[in-house]
């Protein structure tokens, strides 16, 4: 898995990268393929907000959080991105099952 930090209007210090990296390593145990992840970090006066992409087989997963304090963001973003990735992994495992039980009962219409 690949996790690249950026940051808009805010230097990411090797502190916050790490932290992210942390956070963002945990979604790896969904899936076993590659995945590439861009976080950004960015402050809009009082808030702080962190989104990320994942790419994963070609699909494409967003996901936002804003916190008081950027570490609460970064905590958000990790907990919504690993919903999203359970959802997606619960369609393609329906997906597979729907299809083999298809073509187990010989229904072909």
């Amino acid at each position: 898995m690949r996790i690249d930090t950026y940051g808009q209007q805010i230097e990411v210090t090797p502190a916050l990268r790490e932290y992210v990296e942390t956070k963002l390593a945990r979604l790896g145990r969904h899936f076993e393929q590659s995945m590439d992840v861009r976080a950004t970090l960015a402050v809009d006066r009082l808030d702080h907000r962190a989104d990320a992409t994942v790419s994963i087989n070609g699909r494409t997963l967003h996901a936002d959080a804003n916190g008081q304090d950027m570490y609460a963001a970064i905590d958000l973003l990790a907990d919504k991105l690993d919903r999203l990735l359970v959802k997606h992994k619960e369609k393609q495992v329906d997906s597979v099952r729907r299809n083999e039980s298809t073509s187990r009962s010989g229904d072909f219409a």
